[in-house]
This record gives structure tokens, C-alpha cells and sequence, in this order.
């Protein structure tokens, strides 16, 4: 059950890869039919971070309430309303409001999902599960590009937004057969219901005693505790908000989403001219990002979270400044050497800033305002992918790609910084004692494992 769990959770992050880049997709067709603006060419394709930015300020109040499960059921249906609303527009703002509503359940599922599976995986592969949403992504990124392929003809664009129905409706019909977070229950309706959840996700037979145990006595001592979005900034809190919304704003700065979206652009400034080398150029990137992010998955568990993040902050870096020199300085570097930069910053990003904000995330926020705690993870999260897709036509006509590059690069050298001052290492410790942790009132960042029922 576990793992048919984290597949069907993990649907939401296909959704999200394929609604991100079917736009650029689908791009060259719609213009056909519908001649779009500089402006609003720029506030499409950002449709969907926006409506994901206020999904995700209202998630974290629905997960609490109304409990992990359903909320993605909601999204769900969120999902698909939209993909059918987007292929059936008669006018361009109809499509703008459906990939606004594609957004909304985007923002909703990328904090509700990671936190289902956080709460309902075992501590030894808890890392390599929540990590199932990132590669998720990256494969719904890989199939909207190969609905390029697929799909030809003027008008084909409907069937390419249209196709997103269908994930959409087996994401729902797969969680009816779900159970809820186990923690979730034990905080709302007791040890009862959360111990028959526990026993589902759980192989038979297994001792669920002592997890059940922990799960209560962290519930019993945050029992008397608020859930507004001020408690956030309470001394013990406001450390691990830090970091979640540090991870996010470096993340999305780091340049992924801009490269995403604009893949074709990048190498056309880059001197690749033939339209079909740049579409298969990009898909390319594509399969690096999904393949990579497999490579994540089981060494999150291995080599930790805080390793993982100074390698991936170096290493898009360094690939970053090294575009920057190909394009600054033409002939410097042969053209083939883009790709391989390019396909080293997408996998230094696949292996460790794609999935680990979404880990970290859903392991540092105390129970009690996990939900809105990682909501406002998310606003940062989505805020600045809303900032950076946006203004990327912006800065490229302003300082060139050479100068974007350049700007991206220094940010991801100060999340090397930021690692080795804030991020902790969750790797092996259980959700209940980072908490007991944070209550200590000692820094995050010297958060080490000890042995289960040892308290801090």
C-alpha cells in the first residue's frame, strides 16, 4: 500500500511537469490562432506559478483541516477542470484563467503531496520517497516535450492541453483507495484511527507500536499549540522557516524554470538555428533531468541532504559561468560544448536543488504547523518561479543571456553559503526529533541523530 501510495501522490508532480512545459510545447501552434503580445506571451506562461503562488498561501490551512487525503482529491479535480477548460478556449484570457487554475492546483499538491508521503514513509527511505515528486516532474516535463513530436498540425495544440485530463482523473480515482496521514489522524481523531492508517502502509506484521508511540507523544506536547501563520516566526519555528523558504528563493533563482520554459530561446541565442536541433537539443535536457533525478533518489538516503546541496550548488555554477563564456565570447568554445553545460547544470540541479527543498521541506516544520509551514515554503517557492518566468524575455533583451547566466551563478554560489550556515542534516532522524530538536532552542543546523526515544 505504501508504495502505491507514493505513486499515486507522485501524479501531482507529473501534472505539475507537464502543465509547466506544455506551454512551450504548444507555443509555436497557438500563435497561429491566436497572435499573442510580448506581455502577454510573458504573463501565459507565468499563468501558472501565479495561481500556484495562491495555492500555495491557502494549502497549508486545508491540509490541517480537512486532512492530506482530501485535499488532493481537490486538486485533483482542479487538475482536470483545467486541462479541459485550456484545450476548449474560444479567446486567449480563457486560457490565461484555465492555466491559472491549473496553477491553483499546482501550488495546492506541491505542498500537500510531499507532505502525505513525508508523514507516511518509513524513517530509513523517507528521503528517496518525497523525492518520487521531483522525478515526477521532471518525467511530465520529458512527455510535454515529446508531445512536440508526437503531435503536429495546426490546431493539435487543444489535444496537447487537453491530454492532461487524463493523469489528472487517475490521480483522483487513486486516492479514493488511499488512507490518511497517520499523523494527520492522531492529531485530529486519535491513536485508533492513526494506528489502522499505520498498519495499511506498513508490511504485515510489522511493530507499529513504538512509531505510534512517538507519533502520540510529539501530538501530546504540541497538544496546546496555535495553528496561525504567526506561530511561524516563534523563536523555536522561525528557524526552520528559514530554511524552507531559504531552499525555495535559492532554488528558483538558481535559473531552472527559466531554462525550462525557454530551452528552444536558449539554444537560438546559443547558435543553434534549425528548429528541430533545438527541439531535440531540449528533450535531451529533458531526459538528463529525469534521469539524473532517479540518481537523486538513492543517494538522498546515503550521502545526506547537506553534501547533495554544495555539490549541486557548485556544480550549476560552474556550468552556468561556462555558458556564459561560450556566449560572451563566440568561437571560445564549440557549440557542441552548450549542450554539455547545459546538460551539467540540469543534472547538478536534478540531483540535489530539485528534489531536496521539497525533502527538507517536509521534514523540518514541528506537526502542528507542518501544513501552513510548508504553505509558506511554497509561497517563496512559487513567488519567485512567478518572478524569474516572467522577467527571463526581460533580461535577456536587457543584459543578454551571457549577463542572465552570470546572475544566476552568483545566486547558486550563495546557496553554498547558505547550506553550510542554515541547512541541517535530516538525514535518519524522524519527523519527532527534528521537533524535539527545534524545542531545544539550539540552531538548527546542529540537528544530529539520535537513537529513537532519546530525547534532546
Amino acid at each position: 500500500m505504501l508504495y502505491f501510495l507514493v505513486a499515486i501522490a507522485a501524479i501531482a508532480g507529473l501534472l505539475f511537469g507537464y502543465d509547466e512545459g506544455i506551454i512551450g510545447v504548444a507555443r509555436p501552434l497557438l500563435v497561429k490562432d491566436y497572435p499573442l503580445s510580448q506581455f502577454v506571451d510573458g504573463f501565459m506562461s507565468a499563468a501558472v506559478p501565479l495561481g500556484a503562488l495562491a495555492g500555495a498561501i491557502i494549502a497549508g490551512r486545508l491540509t490541517e483541516r480537512f486532512g492530506r487525503r482530501r485535499v488532493l482529491m481537490g486538486a485533483a479535480a482542479l487538475f482536470a477542470i483545467g486541462a479541459l477548460a485550456a484545450a476548449a478556449i474560444g479567446a486567449i484570457w480563457q486560457l490565461v484563467l484555465a492555466r491559472l487554475v491549473l496553477g491553483l492546483a499546482i501550488g495546492v499538491a506541491a505542498v500537500t503531496a510531499p507532505l502525505y508521503i513525508a508523514e507516511t514513509a518509513p524513517l530509513s527511505i523517507r528521503g528517496a520517497l518525497v523525492s518520487t515528486y521531483q522525478l515526477a516532474i521532471t518525467f511530465g516535463i520529458v512527455a510535454s516535450y515529446l508531445m512536440g513530436i508526437a503531435i503536429t498540425g495546426d490546431g493539435t495544440w487543444r489535444s496537447m492541453f487537453g491530454l492532461g485530463c487524463v493523469p489528472g482523473l487517475l490521480f483522483l480515482l487513486g486516492l479514493i483507495f488511499l488512507p490518511e496521514s497517520p499523523r494527520w489522524l492522531m492529531m485530529h481523531r486519535g491513536r485508533t484511527e492513526a494506528a489502522a492508517s499505520l498498519r495499511r502502509l506498513r508490511k504485515a506484521g510489522a511493530a507499529i507500536e513504538a512509531e505510534l508511540d512517538e507519533i502520540e507523544a510529539a501530538v501530546r506536547s504540541s497538544a496546546k499549540a496555535s495553528t496561525h501563520v504567526s506561530d511561524l516566526m516563534t523563536p523555536y519555528v522561525k528557524p526552520a522557516l528559514i530554511v524552507g523558504m531559504g531552499l525555495f528563493f535559492l532554488q528558483q533563482l538558481s535559473g531552472i524554470n527559466a531554462v525550462i520554459y525557454y530551452a528552444p530561446v536558449i539554444f537560438e541565442h546559443a547558435g543553434f538555428g534549425n528548429a528541430q536541433t533545438q527541439v531535440l537539443a531540449t528533450i535531451g535536457i529533458g531526459m538528463v533531468n529525469f534521469l539524473t533525478t532517479i540518481l537523486a533518489m538513492l543517494l538522498i538516503d546515503r550521502w545526506g541532504r547537506r553534501p547533495l546541496l554544495v555539490f549541486g550548488f557548485l556544480g550549476t555554477a560552474i556550468s552556468l559561468l561556462l555558458i556564459a563564456v561560450a556566449v560572451l565570447v563566440p568561437g571560445l568554445l564549440p557549440e557542441w560544448m552548450v549542450i554539455v553545460c547545459l546538460a551539467a547544470y540540469i543534472a547538478s540541479f536534478a540531483i540535489s536543488l530539485g528534489p531536496l527543498p521539497f525533502v527538507v521541506m517536509s521534514e523540518i516544520f514541528p506537526l502542528r504547523v507542518r501544513g501552513i509551514g510548508m504553505g509558506m515554503a511554497s509561497v517563496s517557492n512559487w513567488g519567485f518561479n512567478f518572478v524569474v518566468v516572467f522577467a527571463f524575455p526581460l533580461l535577456l533583451e536587457s543584459i543578454g543571456l551571457a549577463g542572465t547566466f552570470i546572475l544566476f551563478a552568483v545566486v547558486c554560489l550563495a546557496g553554498v553559503a547558505f547550506t553550510l550556515v542554515r541547512v541541517p542534516e535530516t538525514n535518519g532522524i524522524s519527523l519527532e526529533q527534528i521537533e524535539a530538536h527545534l524545542q531545544t532552542s539550539r540552531p538548527l543546523v546542529e540537528l544530529s541523530a539520535r537513537p529513537r526515544g532519546e530525547t534532546v
